[in-house]
């Protein structure tokens, strides 16, 4: 909590536009960190690196409109790491970095913050910066392992890693892995949406005995937890969201997730 603390003050300080440095990354396919060039440009809105120091073409570019950041010690393993979202063909893709200096990862969590900032200054000219500060960067609503079962739901059940980010509940087969195997967008009550406890009398093969049931107006999930706590607390995490009414541009979100093919 201290580091969050700190990093709210300085952002106060931080002088937005360019920022240019060397951060260890981790390779999306053989896991390994090594050092990359990342760039920061207001000017541009995006946040780019490249996979060699003197390469004159980044190897991806992100957009500051769909960029967030986190603090994730002990996920990635080092307590300066950072892990970096954004949307790629609509769908999260995750890139895990860290620095040797605990200072200059909180300067680039900082850093990313102000450039948000200043583009939703110009994306809502109306909002208050009381309005804005929230949507700067967001912490993940749940992370943790469950089981879940395929659509038809006579398949096994599979121990994944899921995260709840807003309304997209993502989950992987490894919690440092760069693209979600699958994700489910969470609606509001008002729309059918509905979290339950327990699984249908029916179902077979979960290995975990606490069942949760996300009902969509499309089809049901199914999740099972290892203890009770962990359901009761996936539970609160899922309601908390089902409880709050969807704003217009996630209605959008929500018809691509019932297009994917």
């Amino acid at each position: 909590m201290e580091v969050i603390s700190w990093c709210f003050s300085l952002l106060l300080y931080f002088i937005p536009g360019y920022r240019e440095g060397f951060l260890w990354k981790r390779g999306r396919d053989n896991g390994q960190f090594l050092s990359r060039k990342f760039i920061l440009s207001e000017r541009e809105g995006v946040l780019k690196y490249f996979n060699k120091h003197d390469a004159k073409d980044p190897k991806a570019v992100l957009r500051l409109e769909q960029i967030n950041a986190t603090f994730q010690p002990t996920k990635i393993g080092n307590p300066n790491g950072l892990q970096i979202t954004y949307l790629k063909d609509n769908s999260t893709r995750n890139i895990f970095v860290y620095h040797e200096d605990g200072k200059e990862i909180v300067d680039w969590f900082n850093a990313i913050r102000a450039a948000r900032f200043h583009y939703l200054q110009v994306a809502f000219p109306g909002a208050s910066d009381a309005d804005l500060v929230p949507k700067l960067t967001r912490n993940y609503g749940k992370e943790g392992y469950m089981e879940k079962t395929g659509p038809k739901q006579t398949e096994g059940f599979k121990k994944r890693w899921f995260t709840l980010d807003d309304r997209r509940l993502m989950y992987f087969k490894d919690p440092l892995d760069a693209f979600a195997r699958g994700e489910v967008f969470i609606g509001s009550k008002e729309n059918s949406y509905s979290v339950l406890d327990g699984l249908p009398p029916s179902t077979q093969g979960n290995h975990w005995q606490y069942g949760i049931t996300i009902v969509t107006p499309d089809r049901k999930f199914l999740f099972a937890c290892e203890t009770e706590s962990e359901r009761r607390i996936w539970m609160e995490a899922f309601q908390k969201v089902i409880d709050r009414a969807m704003l217009p541009q996630e209605y959008a979100v929500e018809a691509h997730f019932k297009h994917k093919p």
